[in-house]
């Protein structure tokens, strides 16, 4: 199909092309369908997390205060919200944080699904070669017994960033050869985690896309290698959806509901799409029909919203409409979505925005300022996902509805780093209240 027959038939891509900031709503949104994954594998996956607890509260200390369940706080951000007091934007309902900048571990949403990968592929190792039993306490499995069978065995994963902090980080303490090949928006700082981890890194200068066939190749080349494909992962998929599980718990405790006359908007970024694909998943399989999740994605790299605006999915590329690709959200630059991500999104996901770099950079001042909280560029997206929704959905704009942005990473980020983002957020800010 040619790109004058997708815009005649989607203008929308147009604003695309032109690095416009775009709100697009899903028109298959709410519609039936059958998904791929249920309420049972969900479940699943939270008995695994469960089983592996002890394990991780041993090798990792900052899962002890949790008995080794990896999770993230649901904050108010009643300060935070006072940019959206003006007339023509305000923000009628309550603003919370899901920090998942904070989760243990590799500092981000990654935490959830890159971790439960590499935990699945042990525990079927050590069931099958290991005498493992799933009644044991798995807190066994950091003896030297295990780590010597976990030796003969490897794990790679292409990142640019934070899947490989999360991947590579628990498969190297497992005792897994641990390869993680990245492509050049990866900061160097997470290089250098990594490598401090005995992760052996292969850089390369060109984009995600280029890099996962790569990958993939040298996975295949070895019969005990696992694979961790960020492109098309259920493993993935599956852990990410647990955060629905522990999200109603926090929203119990909180006394926040959801229902039709209180509903829930969750502003997700999106690089790739799989990990705000789980969670979108979990979400309306867990709280139901009431929550509803925007996509954010950077002007430049739009590769979720074009996917699914075309339904071609990851048969397009947002560099097949001539953009480059290139974003300070690390974490959201993939210029080719996940296979997964548009075909179980099609009737779950309500919409998508788009927004420019310099928007993420203010809103990481913001946060840092109104409520001392430091999340890398990437994690701010969801911020930019609530002036264009509440505009055009003014059904979610009332008193009773809850606003959660995910924040997806930052924690580990040296203070160097975190510094760099904060002076040119503020700088940003100060420009514009200049030309105000």
């Amino acid at each position: 199909m040619s790109l004058e027959t997708l815009i005649t038939e989607n203008p929308q891509i147009e604003d695309l092309i032109n690095q416009q900031p775009t709100f697009w709503r899903n028109p298959d949104y709410a519609q039936k369908a059958t998904l791929p994954f249920s309420k049972t594998d969900i479940f699943d996956a939270v008995a695994r997390l469960d089983r592996f607890a002890p394990y991780l509260a041993t090798v990792f200390p900052e899962t002890a205060a949790t008995n080794g369940i990896i999770e993230s706080p649901l904050i108010s951000l009643n300060h935070m919200q006072k940019i959206w007091n003006q007339p023509a934007h305000e923000l009628a309902g309550h603003l919370y944080l899901k920090a998942d900048n904070a989760l243990p571990i590799s500092g981000s949403i990654k935490s959830r699904g890159g971790i439960y990968e590499v935990l699945k592929f042990a525990e079927e190792i050590a069931i099958a070669h290991g005498s493992l039993a799933y009644m044991d306490d798995y807190s066994i499995l950091a003896s030297t017994k295990f780590r010597k069978l976990f030796a003969d065995y490897s794990v790679i994963v292409a990142s640019t960033g934070n899947l490989a902090l999360s991947v590579g980080i628990v498969a190297a303490t497992f005792g897994f050869k641990t390869t993680v090949y990245m492509s050049h928006d990866a900061r160097q700082w997470k290089k250098d985690k990594l490598r401090a981890n005995n992760v052996t890194v292969k850089e390369f200068n060109t984009n995600f896309s280029a890099v996962m066939p790569k990958a993939r190749a040298a996975a295949a080349s070895d019969p005990n290698c696992h694979f961790v494909d960020d492109e098309g992962s259920n493993d993935l998929f599956l852990g990410y959806a647990v955060a629905a599980v522990r999200l109603q718990k926090q929203l119990k405790a909180q006394q926040i509901k959801v229902d039709q006359e209180h509903p829930i908007i969750v502003y997700l970024p999106a690089g790739v799409g799989g990990s705000p694909s789980g969670v979108t998943f979990g979400l309306k399989t867990i709280l139901g029909p009431h929550v509803h999740a925007i996509f954010c994605e950077p002007t430049h790299v739009p590769s979720v919203t074009l996917g699914m605006m075309t339904q071609l999915n990851n048969r397009i590329s947002v560099y097949d409409i001539g953009l480059d690709g290139l974003t300070a959200a690390d974490g959201l630059a993939v210029g080719r979505p996940s296979r997964l991500a548009g075909k179980v999104m099609r009737t779950l996901l309500f919409g998508s925005v788009t927004f420019p770099d310099n928007d993420i950079y203010r809103y990481v001042a913001q946060l840092q300022d109104m409520q001392h909280i430091t999340v890398e560029p990437s994690a701010a997206a969801g911020f930019t996902g609530i002036t264009p929704t509440i505009k055009n959905m003014p059904a979610f704009n009332t008193p009773n509805a809850t606003h959660i942005v995910w924040a997806t990473g930052g924690s580990m980020m040296p203070k160097s780093e975190r510094d760099t983002n904060y002076a040119k957020g503020k700088a940003l800010l100060t420009d514009t209240l200049a030309h105000v």
